[in-house]
């Protein structure tokens, strides 16, 4: 019978460690409940220690999730594991995973620790965790480059402390394939005890291997893949989960193994995950990048349509790329809009329908065809809009080549209207510094996306934007087939969302 390798995704955690990144606490429910469908044995919800804001996420991701194991990440102090059962104890299947760093350059450099002092701290700390619940991960900190002998009696003193799950991490992607499969199998049969618990990997992909030792790791025994959706985490990421699974499940004749993911949802995720973090995946990712299933060579186009198998290794339909004849346009009715948002995945209430369908039918009258990729845009931009403190009323832009850009906008605050005029270095600069005046309020603009939804002339446009203010940094996202109104949108929604987090909630409003 073949082994079922169980997967972690740890996107709410290591993922939001992504220089840039920073989600709120119904993005994060979101997500969560997105990697539920998908299918994942355990969430990672975050370090509930590092901010109130990260417990109160971790803490709504617990409540909302009913079929994974949801963990928080807590170092091997009894603070970090208390916060960490506070924020996941209302899980339906909670957990808490510590970790202490056991190389030598760790334990001298950051830890300022004996090997036994890092051998103490770990049997106190797993055994405090215990008290708490039965599922209990220890993670042995940049175990790839630990000795070995060491690495092993830290792990032993885990097991008899009480965990069930050993973290074996490649925590600075410094590992080999081949290396790192040994390290799996010296582990399994020089550790005393290792029968009676798992082991996990977390490999980070700073020599572009996280996913390679990832396998490597199963073939030679680990049971469980720590992961994030589309790579995302610290400096170069980690293993990425998408890639994970379709190698498992396309070169299933060489690896053998069962897993609980719902593969047609991994585009979704894909996209929602990218769109809530604005970080835009490369065109030629593995998997979920928009080239993955492109072909443009004459050679290749003529030999897919001869037989898809020519260089196709995989179906699009297999992680949920649709490729319905059904065209949606402004004639279309709301049976056939409902049913192709069904097709998507997306179940909405009565009135987000009606919602949705109006906007459905605005963007209809602006272009002719409306593909799924308009729809899931437009379906994204209202289903995680923050609470509109300051509202786009109208806009005016004038520009050229000889003249100065201007911008007057006008906004909607507690119902009155405020309307600001400003000039810029073209007509976007122009308005953002508009929406500044408006809101009395200057911002730091860090990033700026803009891409096509879909090809065309009336293509919509998606904006993506990354604010700083005091220190904290503020994600936004508009949609328009206008695309100065989608960057206006999507400064504006991250503009709010600072605004709500570093005005409001200070005030206690």
């Amino acid at each position: 019978m073949a082994r079922r390798i169980m997967i972690l995704d740890t996107t709410l955690r290591d993922g939001e460690q992504t220089p840039g990144v920073n989600l709120n606490t119904e993005e994060k429910t979101a997500i969560a409940k997105q990697l539920e469908a998908l299918g994942v044995d355990t969430i990672e919800a975050g370090f509930a220690i590092t901010s109130k804001g990260d417990f109160e996420a971790v803490k709504a991701v617990a409540e909302s999730v009913e079929k994974c194991v949801v963990t928080s990440l807590a170092r091997a102090v009894k603070k970090d594991i208390d916060i960490a059962w506070e924020a996941v104890k209302n899980a339906k299947k909670p957990g808490i995973h510590t970790f202490i760093a056991t190389s030598d350059i760790h334990m001298k450099y950051k830890l300022r620790m004996t090997e036994d002092e890092v051998l103490q701290k770990t049997a106190d700390m797993v055994a405090y965790a215990k008290q708490y619940t039965d599922y209990v991960e220890f993670s042995a900190e940049d175990a790839s480059r630990s000795r070995r002998e060491f690495l092993y009696k830290v792990y032993e003193t885990a097991i008899e402390a009480g965990a069930i799950m050993l973290n074996v991490p490649d925590t600075v992607g410094y590992t080999t394939p081949d290396e790192f499969g040994k390290l799996i199998r010296d582990i399994k049969e020089n550790v005393k005890g290792i029968g009676k618990v798992g082991i996990s990997v977390h490999c980070h992909n700073d020599l572009g291997l996280a996913v390679a030792n990832s396998l490597a790791a199963i073939m030679n025994g680990a049971d469980l893949i720590e992961c994030t959706i589309n790579g995302l985490g610290e400096r170069a990421g980690n293993a990425a989960l998408e890639e994970i699974i379709m190698a498992l499940d396309t070169r299933e004749d060489f690896f053998g193994f069962t897993h609980s993911i719902n593969t047609k949802r991994i585009s979704k995720t894909s996209s929602l995950v990218s769109t809530l973090t604005g970080i835009s995946i490369q065109p030629n990712k593995a998997i979920v990048g928009k080239n993955a299933f492109a072909h443009e060579s004459g050679i290749h186009q003529h030999g897919v349509l001869a037989e898809k198998t020519t260089y196709e290794i995989m179906t699009p339909e297999s992680i949920g790329l649709m490729h319905n004849s059904m065209v949606l346009g402004k004639h279309s009715g709301r049976h056939a809009f409902e049913e192709r948002l069904h097709e998507m995945g997306y179940e909405l209430s009565k009135d987000d329908l009606n919602d949705a369908f109006v906007k459905f039918k605005d963007l209809a009258d602006k272009k002719k065809h409306v593909q799924t990729e308009d729809l899931e845009a437009i379906l994204l931009d209202k289903m995680f809009k923050v609470e509109e403190v300051f509202k786009l009323d109208s806009f005016q832009i004038n520009s050229g080549n000889k003249l100065i850009a201007t911008a007057t906008i006008r906004l909607k605050t507690d119902g009155e209207f405020i309307t600001e005029a400003a000039t810029g270095d073209g007509p976007v600069d122009a308005a953002l510094n508009a929406i500044e005046r408006c809101m009395d309020y200057p911002m730091k603009l860090e990033d700026y996306k803009i891409k096509a939804v879909t090809g065309g002339k009336d293509a919509m446009g998606e904006v993506n934007v990354r604010i700083a203010k005091d220190g904290k940094r503020f994600v936004g996202h508009g949609v328009s087939t206008d695309i100065l109104e989608a960057s206006i949108r999507a400064y504006l929604n991250a503009a709010n969302r600072a605004y709500s987090v570093l005005v409001l909630k200070k005030n206690g409003e």
